[in-house]
């Protein structure tokens, strides 16, 4: 078949599987097995395609039309306009994280940061961690729980030169760190999502491929959260900023959470949940209190 056929029955076989934007998608695959961009396949529309490419991308086409995501199937994901590598071991990077990273270096741009210690926590792929120490220059501690999901960042570390300033380390939030006010920067992008989104409002492509852990909040998406508030006083400096991804109806849950303080003594000297540029609440900034 020519180039221009293959993506209409692409498109096609998508569409009837109900893959959202189905023409990208087809182009995003026969892009791959052509090595070819968008404009690519638009100049060599009428080319016949050999056999070989030909079934790469049948095959390729099937496995979408089941709902993995293009992403696995390639093995790379685009974040930061740069190429990152994604296995199901760690979520896709979306732009969520992409906003949240903005408004982190904002700060960094209009306030100026002190020299000190940077922390990614819950890392995933790397994403967070890596483009700070591309934009930023500094370097960065990057945890997880999950073993696979550090041994990708690591990878992508690579792939960006920065792993010499990228300390992976895995453990369980902040376990791993002694209770002393040792970071200046913390941001995150945990599990949020509740029980019930999680079993009933997810995308088949987040459901049954992307993994679970790094998305399941516990019952109201909260549980992590709560965690990471609790422990959170204890490594971050005076003064230091903590920057986290919250689901877009958590805005209020985590103002209050973050705003609370059982002890009588104020913890947090500056607590804002920021809107993204749809309007929703997607990141809380916590501010130690000097």
């Amino acid at each position: 078949m020519r180039v221009v056929d293959l993506l209409h029955y692409g498109a096609t076989q998508l569409e009837s599987a109900g893959v959202e934007q189905a023409s990208l998608e087809v182009e995003l695959l026969l892009g791959f097995c052509l090595e070819k961009n968008r404009t690519g396949l638009f100049l060599a529309a009428t080319d016949e395609v050999d056999e070989r490419h030909e079934q790469q991308f049948l095959s390729l086409l099937a496995r979408r039309s089941k709902y993995e995501p293009s992403a696995y199937i390639l093995g790379e994901k685009e974040f930061w306009s740069l190429p990152f590598l994604v296995t199901p071991d760690v979520l896709i990077p979306r732009p969520e994280t992409e906003f949240l990273l903005e408004t982190v270096l904002a700060l960094n741009k209009n306030e100026q940061w002190q020299p000190d210690l940077v922390l990614d926590l819950c890392c995933g792929s790397g994403v967070i961690a890596i483009i700070l120490a591309l934009e930023t220059g500094r370097s960065v501690t990057a945890v997880d729980i999950s073993a696979p999901a550090l041994q990708v960042a690591r990878r992508n570390a690579i792939r960006h030169q920065v792993a010499d300033r990228l300390a992976l380390v895995q453990a369980d939030l902040f376990s791993a760190f002694s209770p002393r006010h040792i970071f200046g920067l913390v941001v995150s992008n945990p599990p949020y999502v509740s029980r019930q989104e999680l079993r009933d409002r997810l995308q088949p492509e987040v459901m049954h491929f992307e993994p679970h852990l790094a998305l399941d909040g516990g019952v109201d998406g909260l549980d992590i959260i709560q965690r990471i508030r609790m422990t959170l006083p204890r490594v971050l400096k005076p003064g230091g900023d903590f920057f986290m991804e919250i689901g877009a109806d958590q805005g209020l849950a985590v103002m209050q959470l973050f705003s609370g303080d059982d002890t009588g003594e104020k913890i947090f000297e500056r607590v804002e949940v920021l809107q993204d540029y749809s309007g929703r609440d997607r990141v809380l900034h916590a501010r130690m209190a000097t």
